[in-house]
């Protein structure tokens, strides 16, 4: 890894100090360094309050270990801050025995040449998913419980700012929408479920995926234009996704514009067999391994 700043030791020395007590985080085990991280800030429904953040780092922790990078340590790095297969409670000298066994290492020597690394590399992930948020060109809007019903008033201005708003939640619905079927996918992969189900799900996930950009087009378009060069930066907050050329996603896009269902956006594809074919085999191609592990650094569309 390359040579951390001052700022990047602090989170590094945070989230060893957060192993202690482990998960879930709470007041007295939460850290500024890391509840000041622009993606913790961002995700916490009220950023002024630090129980609101607290809570957005405990979910972001989880979200994290539950998608850790590294398989080989990713069931040792759960066990290690709590998470399963490591019970509620569980000691730290427990569940670094168990996060030992899990990884296949001696304690000792887990403890003192893996244990380290797993802590870095869950801090650069923290730093690298704060530094997304801040390159990012927008974030979702908070919502908050309505005290009242909010009338438009019958005034251009009042109009146009409804209006915004409206295209703004269209947008992030979708973006929204998309995030849950690509999750539904890798979810199915790792069940090893039924390829039918596999390929059904990711044909879904297009349809959402496509729906989504064509919003983040129309939204661009007529509210900020200068965020026209974004759009696919916009879409890529959905997930990752296969592959595409500019042409294949601008096919995706055309079919499902207009609020298409999945069956029309379907119909309108039938016949292209090759954009089918690169966007079901991306999900379903081995994923490529990371380069170092922690202990070694020393179809149609229907």
């Amino acid at each position: 890894m390359p040579r951390k700043s001052p700022a990047e030791d602090e989170v590094v020395a945070a989230v060893g100090r957060l192993l202690r007590r482990g998960l879930p985080v709470t007041p007295a085990t939460a850290d500024a360094a890391l509840l000041d991280l622009r993606g913790i800030v961002a995700r916490a429904a009220d950023p002024a309050d630090e129980a609101s953040r607290t809570a957005a780092l405990d979910g972001t922790l989880r979200g994290l270990l539950a998608r850790f990078p590294d398989t080989r340590y990713a069931s040792a790095a759960r066990a290690l801050f709590g998470l399963p297969p490591a019970e509620p409670g569980q000691n730290l000298t427990i569940r670094r025995n168990l996060a030992a066994e899990q990884a296949g290492h001696e304690s000792h020597h887990f403890r003192k040449r893996v244990e380290p690394k797993l802590i870095e590399k869950i801090a650069w992930e923290l730093l690298a998913d704060a530094e997304r948020f801040t390159r990012s060109a927008m974030i979702a809007p908070r919502l908050a419980p309505a005290t009242g019903r909010l009338p438009v008033e019958a005034d251009p201005f009042a109009w146009e700012v409804a209006e915004h708003e409206e295209q703004l939640s269209r947008l992030w619905s979708a973006i929204y929408a998309a995030r849950a079927e690509l999750l539904a996918v890798e979810r199915l992969i790792s069940l090893q479920a039924d390829r039918k189900d596999i390929l059904r799900t990711a044909v879904t996930a297009a349809w959402r995926w496509a729906a989504a950009r064509a919003e983040a087009i129309s939204y661009t378009t007529a509210f900020a234009p200068d965020l026209g060069s974004s759009v696919d930066d916009l879409v890529a907050l959905a997930g990752w996704t296969p592959a595409l050329t500019s042409a294949q996603a601008s096919r995706l896009t055309e079919a499902a514009t207009g609020g298409a269902s999945r069956e029309q956006f379907v119909a309108a594809l039938h016949a292209e067999t090759g954009l089918g074919n690169a966007w079901t085999h991306g999900f379903l191609a081995r994923p490529t391994s990371p380069g170092n592990t922690p202990d070694e650094q020393n179809g149609h569309l229907s």
